[in-house]
């Protein structure tokens, strides 16, 4: 049996980490490991599910980031291990931490990173192992993701596509009707990236691609992980995998400009630039171009301050983008 490495990150979330964990127990798959890297959470993260684990009686291990990689220097196998890496690293960085400490570990077959603020079933996990043993190309994997609290609706079927003319990723099945069951080889044939709440990747390819770019912080790591991999290694999606997820519960994720955090807000429309310069240089005007949509439509919704933000990142020389960070202030 493959051995799996589920990965989850948790910042200030423990309670939807907690979920999280309990559905992880009711796994039908046995060849799995959890490791949680927590980034630097203020909000006792850590003791509540150190707390919970002991109410499991669930034996665990627990490192720093620094001794957490490679190997965690101790001779117990944990099923649960907790890294603590110190700080906010983001959604890359934070996961990063933990495929270092599994790569290191000499046994990994597969990491299944998974946000924390899901809810799989049961069999989640056996149908991304077995779809990616179907196909032997493949170095990444999605789920089918349900809204948790509309089941019913589809976020994602696997990934994907980047429209590189605009600068945004659009989630293939999210306007399917509700209760259409999801078309699997239609998905797949289309995604040019994988839903990242949802991502089983072979070792061979973390071997041969390496690890998630940091730049980014939030968004668009998916799309760079699959962009580098591109001409290697194939996309596939499982689609009886289902996971269900409660969408932007720690940085308020939204779609619509009116609802969403400074924090999305930001990361979504710096990384739009970094992305577009990174890969697609040719695509930067009418990338720009629909920026300067999002801008007027900030000042018509009365939102000065992200007004003001979409401009700085506008003007913002390209050697100094991928440094900027939000002001003082900003929290989701």
């Amino acid at each position: 049996m493959k051995l799996v490495y589920i990965v989850i990150v948790n910042w200030n979330c423990w309670k939807d980490t907690v979920d999280c964990l309990e559905s992880l127990l009711l796994l039908a798959y046995p060849g799995h490991r959890v490791v949680l890297c927590d980034n630097g959470s203020t909000d006792g993260s850590l003791a509540e599910i150190r707390k919970w684990a002991e109410g499991r009686g669930l034996a665990y291990a627990e490192y720093d980031a620094a001794h957490g990689a490679p190997g965690g220097g101790e001779a117990m196998d944990p099923r649960l291990v907790l890294i603590r890496s110190g700080k906010n690293l983001g959604f890359a960085g934070g996961n990063n931490v933990g495929l270092r400490y599994a790569l290191g570990q000499g046994d990994l077959d597969y990491a299944w990173l998974l946000n924390n603020d899901t809810v799989v079933e049961p069999d989640a996990l056996s149908f991304l192992v077995r779809r990616m043993e179907e196909e032997p190309g493949a170095g990444m994997c999605g789920s089918t993701l349900r809204l948790f609290h509309d089941p019913q609706r589809i976020q994602a079927q696997g990934g994907g596509h980047y429209c590189r003319w605009i600068g945004l990723p659009w989630h293939y099945g999210r306007l399917s009707p509700r209760g259409n069951a999801p078309d699997q080889r239609r998905a797949q044939k289309r995604m040019n990236y994988v839903e990242g709440a949802s991502m089983l990747v072979s070792r061979r390819f973390l071997e041969e691609v390496g690890l998630m770019c940091e730049d980014y912080f939030l968004y668009f790591e998916e799309a760079d992980w699959a962009l580098r991999a591109r001409g290697r290694f194939t996309l596939a999606y499982a689609a009886q995998s289902v996971v269900h997820h409660k969408v932007g519960t720690s940085i308020g994720t939204s779609s619509n400009p009116a609802k969403k955090s400074y924090l999305c807000d930001f990361f979504n429309i710096r990384n739009r630039i970094l992305f577009t310069r990174r890969f697609y240089p040719a695509s930067l005007p009418t990338v720009y171009l629909t920026l300067c949509g999002a801008l007027l439509l900030r000042l018509l919704l009365g939102k000065w301050d992200r007004a003001a933000m979409v401009l700085r990142l506008l003007l913002c020389p390209a050697a100094k983008l991928a440094g900027m960070v939000p002001g003082p202030g900003t929290g989701p």
